[in-house]
């Protein structure tokens, strides 16, 4: 079988992907979450279990699932293990999307992942990169309302993140989620260009 065109729908926090990745799901395009995916595969993929706990400490497992607060604690003690740990989690994400991927009957999918164009080593991963900006204080506002917390808390997360520029760079399409542009057309018109086009190189 054909292999899907995978589209990468990346971007800062608040910038509203997830609003962008149901409406997709909405146009029947399916999505995998990237960060989902780490997170179960931390507790049910025991080569990468085994590997973390190699990294940061026999300890940060137990029982067969990861104790995320230890390893956090580890990560911020020591900010080199943050580098190796993402030397295996990454591949074993990609590992499982390939599995997903083969899984779908469809001409396109949307993998979903804030940091893939940060990681030159998983930007091939995508036929396609989708970025979703927004102003910078609607994102500030969405995400100190979700997630109850400070601006300043806001703004460091967001500083260690890529900004729009660097991601834009990469951009095959861009939708901006201002609250005045209507993004259904937007991504339509993304769904059959993908469909009809060629796969970027």
């Amino acid at each position: 079988m054909k292999r899907s065109k995978v589209i990468l729908c990346t971007g800062g926090i608040g910038s509203g992907k997830s609003y962008v990745i149901r409406a997709f799901n909405a146009a029947g395009i399916p999505s995998y979450d990237t960060d989902a995916a780490a997170k179960r595969l931390y507790d049910t993929d025991r080569e990468l279990l085994d590997a973390v706990s190699e990294i940061a400490g026999k300890d940060v497992s137990v029982d067969g699932h990861l104790d995320r607060g230890l390893l956090a604690s580890r990560i911020f003690a020591d900010s080199s293990l943050l580098g190796k740990i993402e030397d295996v989690v990454h591949p074993a994400v990609i590992r499982d999307f390939r599995r997903w991927e083969e899984e779908q009957s469809v001409e396109v999918v949307i993998i979903e992942s804030a940091i893939m164009l940060e990681k030159p080593s998983l930007r091939g991963v995508a036929d396609y990169v989708l970025v979703v900006s927004a102003p910078e204080e609607l994102r500030i506002k969405r995400v100190m309302e979700r997630d109850g917390i400070s601006r300043e808390a806001v703004l460091s997360r967001m500083a260690r993140q890529w900004n729009d520029r660097q991601r834009e760079e990469y951009a095959d399409f861009i939708i901006v989620t201002d609250e005045r542009h209507q993004i259904v057309p937007e991504i339509v018109k993304i769904i059959e260009t993908v469909k009809n086009g060629k796969d970027r190189s």
